[in-house]
């Protein structure tokens, strides 16, 4: 059988083709820029929590946190009436490799209130909210973090809306949430998707020009509407968080009264300080 000779030719190199002068970028990408952080406060409002609070700071102890980042917890307990206080005073004697410290309110007052006393006792470059039940989990710190050590925000705010793990309950409940945050979006020209979540991180130069007048739930509301006020100088930032929401059954507090609360809340904060 006669082979025939085939000649391969080589493939030709497209010629590059010239960005054009106006489309050109002006600057060069430089490194991310770290933020040097040293301790993070952690501030837990407790009230009638006494089956989940051990628990809780537990994950909170063993929550990660970005390479020698201490942690300090702040529980305030807002004169609970089932046993937490016995349960927040063993804390140091389950933990004692963690800095911990109880403040035990002699009036209930509110979640605001309890933060706010939080807040006065924090020692950290960065001040994390978190609730004492088991609907938010500690496992998202460094995402929550990720944005100020990275310099690119001074305010971080976690939503249970934009593609994370979350339990399924309350359709009524969780169009409640967004409304309110739509109606408070109105009123402060931020996008966020969810202005009522417990998970908020501040730098403690932030916190510390704010007064937090609000006792009760009207503290989400009350701090959206003063941060966005401090714009543009403060940069918000958002990230997704897994969310395991409880039933009423379950213990869970917040209301629809608290929902009227609240858009008086975004009312009077819009207006006023």
């Amino acid at each position: 059988m006669l082979m025939e000779s085939v000649t391969v030719q080589p493939q030709m190199q497209p010629s590059p083709v010239p960005v054009p002068a106006a489309i050109a970028p002006t600057h060069t990408l430089v490194p991310k820029k770290i933020t040097k952080i040293t301790k993070v406060s952690i501030v837990i409002p407790v009230y009638n929590e006494a089956e989940t609070i051990q628990y809780l700071v537990s994950l909170v102890v063993n929550a990660p946190m970005p390479k020698e980042v201490a942690r300090e917890i702040i529980c305030v307990n807002d004169c609970s009436k089932d046993g937490t206080a016995a349960k927040l005073d063993e804390l140091n004697d389950l933990f004692p490799d963690t800095s911990i410290r109880v403040v035990h309110k002699p009036v209930n007052q509110g979640k605001g209130a309890a933060l706010r006393d939080g807040f006065k006792l924090a020692t950290g470059d960065v001040i994390l909210i978190q609730d004492a039940d088991l609907e938010y989990d500690p496992q998202d710190y460094p995402r929550l973090l990720q944005p100020i050590v990275e310099d690119k925000a001074d305010v971080v705010f976690g939503s249970r809306f934009i593609g994370e793990p979350h339990r399924v309950l309350y359709f009524w409940h969780t169009l409640g949430n967004k409304f309110l945050t739509a109606f408070s979006n109105m009123f402060t020209n931020l996008n966020l998707t969810d202005m009522e979540v417990c998970y908020k991180v501040f730098r403690k130069s932030i916190l510390d020009k704010i007064e937090v007048k609000c006792d009760r739930f009207g503290f989400e509301p009350e701090i959206t509407a003063k941060v966005a006020k401090m714009r543009p100088r403060l940069r918000i930032y958002e990230v997704g968080i897994a969310y395991y929401g409880r039933s009423y059954e379950e213990g869970k507090k917040i209301t629809w009264k608290d929902g009227f609360k609240a858009i008086a809340a975004i009312i009077r904060f819009r207006f006023s300080d």
